[in-house]
């Protein structure tokens, strides 16, 4: 097996995002995980999962950010392949599949959708681990003779926190289920993992049917947050509100070629805050900032393809404390990558 680093990023800067937690052995191309998937109904009460949301839920192609691995001797690769077990929101499990050539590295997460945002929080590493395990042994494409076996540790234990403001919303369930305290907590909550992969090793091939999938919806963001960049100070904080459009395509063509395209885009009202107030009080003008997002993903037989683009523009950006950041991510074939950051503030 070729060496690989054990995360996935979103940057070359080397900062780890989320940990490898799956590696797929044998006949394990993306598409054919995906199709196998896509195929699977949302009963696992046969390997304890309760018939509930979100334990219950089945798989589709998944909206997230751009992730990149890296393996010896094939270099840079684009997790071109996502997939989400139930909606964007409030709960999905979430998976990241990039193509090593003889292996896929994957990252398997359990998270929450932050209320009145477009991002994520991330809650366990090893629930979602569990659960794809259980789906791929129920789809019986798993080599008899050997379908499983973890990796020694390869990542720490744990690895990143759930901020306490957080966890403290999350119902007592749901941190049960997450092997968390039970209780209300003051400091952030590390998320839980072993620190190994799994090792699924496929011996079939999931029939892909080609297809479309289409999503297309709008976020009201409504949340305090702090200023994403040309930030003044630790207690930059801003208000921001306003719809976010999200539309993604997905194209399994009947020649096997996938292609995912992703668009978001947005005009925000931004009020700048004190956040050491209840509520936050406004301590500024409101202004507009302009948001523009673009991801492609592409697999073929011969080639696979990831990029990212990122605008963010504070309105207008000549003005004092606004700015603009730029942000272009692309994996070519043959570990090929671009990557520049553009930022001006004022």
């Amino acid at each position: 097996m070729r060496c690989f680093w054990p995360f996935l990023g979103t940057s070359l800067s080397g900062a780890p995002q989320d940990p490898i937690n799956l590696l797929f052995a044998g006949q394990s191309d993306p598409r054919a995980i995906r199709a196998a998937l896509l195929m699977l109904d949302g009963n696992r009460t046969a390997f304890g999962f309760p018939n509930a949301f979100p334990f219950n839920c089945t798989w589709q192609d998944a909206i997230g950010d751009v992730e990149i691995a890296y393996a010896t001797g094939a270099g840079w690769l684009g997790a071109a392949v996502q997939l989400a077990c139930g909606g964007y929101g409030p709960l999905r499990f979430h998976l990241r599949l990039a193509d090593a050539g003889a292996w896929t590295l994957a990252n398997g997460h359990f998270e929450l959708l932050i209320p009145g945002t477009t991002e994520h929080q991330v809650l366990s590493w090893e629930l979602a681990e569990q659960l794809v395990m259980v789906d791929l042994l129920r789809t019986g494409l798993l080599d008899p003779s050997l379908p499983l076996f973890p990796t020694d540790q390869i990542n720490p234990a744990p690895f990143r926190d759930i901020p306490a403001v957080i966890y403290n919303g999350l119902p007592l369930e749901l941190r049960g289920a997450i092997g968390g305290p039970l209780g209300d907590v003051t400091d952030a909550v590390p998320i839980g993992t072993d620190g190994h992969a799994m090792v699924l090793n496929v011996a079939g091939q999931g029939d892909g049917k080609s297809d479309v999938a289409r999503q297309d919806f709008v976020i009201a963001f409504n949340q305090v947050i702090p200023k994403p960049f040309c930030a003044s100070g630790s207690f930059d904080y801003l208000y921001v509100q306003g719809p976010v459009r999200l539309r993604q395509q997905v194209v399994l063509t009947p020649a096997g070629q996938y292609v995912s395209q992703f668009h978001a885009d947005g005009h925000l009202d931004i009020t700048p805050v004190n956040p050491l107030t209840d509520p936050p009080t406004p301590i500024g003008n409101t202004y507009r900032a302009l948001v523009v997002e673009r991801h492609t993903g592409i697999i073929t037989d011969d080639v696979t393809l990831t990029s990212s683009f990122q605008l963010r523009i504070l309105i207008p950006p000549s003005a004092p404390f606004r700015g603009r950041l730029q942000v272009n991510l692309q994996v070519g074939p043959g570990g090929s990558i671009r990557s520049e950051l553009s930022l001006s503030c004022n």
